[in-house]
């Protein structure tokens, strides 16, 4: 059983889930998941997909993946085309972004319609065979079915036919999306190491699964840092080393539920090093703030 006060903690909008100015906007919508995730197909376009959709970016466009909050990504959706956001735009008007703003956005609209939700970071092996590569979806609290349902919010119809997927994003089994945790767990009973990295680069390997246990710990406190933004013990591949710890981190990372939360705190209060970066996440939110 889940408590409702466990579940309130990912009602509420967290320091990039907020949407400030586009309330009533959001109000109006269905708290429909696939609703949802349709509404976020028409605002957000993944740079490293743009030329599927026919666009070609102009320089510096690649630069508004840098947003961190919901709210930031729906002002810039409004630069480029001032219409609501409840209008699907047209690629090319869509706001430039990569899996974690998806997620987050998702994530976002689905705690304003007051649906307990979350954003998880870790590895899909559904792009492509064999490989798992470093991705972010949401998650969300199915009331009738007394589960977390993992949604990924940036594949719609024409990435299912891109990757011939046949199965639900808006309802991802869980051997095909592993949160951090889930992913370290499986590289330390034999899975290869080197099948878990980032697409298009050379970031392959069990340091990729171990910063991502870092990434999810943080999203799992309402915290949704940009893939990049590494922290703390995650930026010294030494920790490695520390097993006990880690595999512990990763067994937060795998339950993610009110004990194991409970946990986390307990370890974040006795170890700085495994805190977010609260002093860089405030100047982030300020700084958007006034754009």
């Amino acid at each position: 059983m889940t408590d409702k006060p466990f579940l309130d903690r990912y009602r509420v909008p967290g320091v990039f889930t907020g949407l400030e100015g586009f309330e009533a906007q959001i109000d109006a919508l269905s708290a429909d998941a696939g609703a949802v995730a349709a509404l976020v197909h028409g605002l957000l376009i993944h740079e490293g997909l743009a030329g599927a959709y026919g666009v070609t970016l102009a320089p510096g466009r690649g630069d508004e993946k840098q947003l961190h909050g919901a709210a930031a990504m729906l002002r810039q959706a409004m630069r480029l085309h001032d219409r609501p956001i409840t209008e699907t735009r047209a690629p090319e008007h869509r706001v430039v972004s990569v899996c974690r703003h998806f997620a987050t956005l998702f994530t976002a609209v689905l705690r304003r319609k007051g649906v307990p939700a979350r954003v998880r970071c870790g590895f899909a092996n559904y792009f492509q065979p064999g490989k798992h590569l470093d991705h972010w979806v949401g998650e969300y609290w199915n009331e009738a079915q007394g589960r977390w349902v993992l949604v990924d919010a940036q594949v719609d119809d024409l990435q299912r036919r891109l990757f011939n997927l046949t199965l639900d994003p808006l309802d991802l089994p869980r051997d095909r999306f592993l949160v951090g945790g889930d992913a370290w767990r499986a590289c330390r009973q034999g899975a290869d190491p080197m099948g878990f990295g980032v697409s298009g680069t050379e970031m392959w390997g069990l340091v990729e699964v171990y910063g991502d246990i870092f990434q999810d710990l943080a999203a799992l406190q309402n915290i949704e840092l940009l893939p990049w933004g590494w922290y703390g013990l995650a930026t010294d591949q030494a920790g490695m080393a520390e097993t006990a710890l880690i595999d512990q981190l990763a067994d937060i990372s795998s339950r993610a539920d009110e004990a194991a939360m409970a946990e986390l705190a307990a370890l974040l209060a006795a170890d700085e090093r495994l805190r977010p970066p609260h002093d860089r996440v405030a100047q982030t939110v300020k700084a958007e703030a006034a754009v």
